[in-house]
């Protein structure tokens, strides 16, 4: 293992957690605020943008891995580009709010530099396509999920952590630098939220997200179903979700309360509890998946779709068992 493979995150997470402190008193100073309402899991007004501190770390390690790293400067400085577009409209977002087209095209516009990066590593036209969809669903799926203390943000540390061990060779740091930008941000979001990360790091996790997921395809030898059991916690609540609200005729891109984590919140289930209880669901799933990941190619695939499956009933079954329409 490289020195910088260890210095490295640990730099990137001082400096996400400096640039969450600045942007609390930023915040502060702006007013820029979230309000609890009834459409919202929090009781107090809090400040938002703090997903800055995740997004400077990440532009700095994408910077630092060009450097140290020079054939593959250009690809990490592309994808340094789409980061920047999808939390640049984020942080335009929490300032002043933006109508859902405009914010779906820079996203739109991101996933396709993504996608044209894949490519041009694999020539695969598929895989490609396969991560523009990947990429645009993550971004609006992990702002849509961010709705609790620490929630989006650990779930994307665990699927940094899933990555760090899934990726072969150096490549694994990028998913270790992906965890330890949330970490320097974690402790001011969990167990008590003193700033949310809004738009800004909603939207650049999710894009983060996608790009490990997308070098795993490029670069790694696991099957596919493997790779999407890491935000698969995340994946199935919001897509779900979403199909359910579609099928009832409801105007769905409209803010809700519907997500299974909001339901228990409701249930007065703690942020804590409820966090603690997603995060354990991916730890198993990515237990499994590093798993299977050193069996053959046809057991990844067959215990990647089990494990999905059955992850899925699961959702159904507490959704059916546990709520019902009053609590919508």
């Amino acid at each position: 293992m490289h020195w910088h493979h260890l210095i490295l995150p640990l730099l990137v997470v001082c400096l996400a957690a400096v640039v969450t402190w600045g942007a609390i008193h930023y915040a502060l100073r702006r007013q820029l605020f979230d309000l609890p309402g009834a459409r919202r899991s929090h009781s107090v007004s809090t400040p938002r943008g703090g997903g800055i501190g995740i997004v400077v770390s990440q532009l700095f390690a994408c910077g630092a891995v060009a450097l140290l790293y020079p054939g593959v400067s250009t690809v990490s400085l592309l994808f340094a580009l789409g980061l920047l577009m999808v939390a640049g409209i984020g942080w335009w977002d929490d300032h002043r709010p933006l109508p859902a087209l405009p914010r779906l095209g820079v996203h739109l516009l991101a996933a396709l530099l993504l996608g044209f990066l894949v490519w041009q590593g694999t020539g695969s036209a598929a895989k490609a396509a396969f991560c523009v969809v990947l990429a645009v669903s993550l971004i609006n799926i992990w702002n849509f999920m961010d709705g609790i203390n620490g929630l989006a943000t650990t779930q994307a540390i665990l699927v940094g952590v899933g990555a760090g061990l899934l990726l072969p060779g150096p490549y694994a740091l990028a998913g270790w630098l992906l965890a330890a930008g949330c970490l320097g941000f974690l402790p001011f979001n969990f167990p008590r939220a003193r700033i949310f990360m809004g738009d800004v790091g909603s939207g650049a996790l999710g894009y983060l997200v996608a790009g490990v997921l997308a070098l795993g395809l490029s670069v790694g030898d696991a099957a596919l179903p493997l790779w999407l059991m890491l935000p698969a916690a995340f994946c199935i609540d919001a897509g779900f979700t979403l199909l359910s609200r579609i099928r009832k005729g409801e105007r769905w891109m409209q803010p809700h309360t519907q997500h299974l984590y909001q339901r228990f919140v409701k249930r007065e289930c703690s942020h804590s509890v409820v966090t603690g209880g997603y995060a354990l669901f991916t730890l198993s799933g990515l237990t499994l998946a590093v798993l299977f990941s050193r069996l053959s190619l046809g057991w990844g695939w067959a215990g990647g779709v089990a494990w999905l499956s059955a992850a899925a009933a699961v959702w159904l079954f507490l959704r059916r068992q546990y709520f019902n329409k009053d609590d919508d």
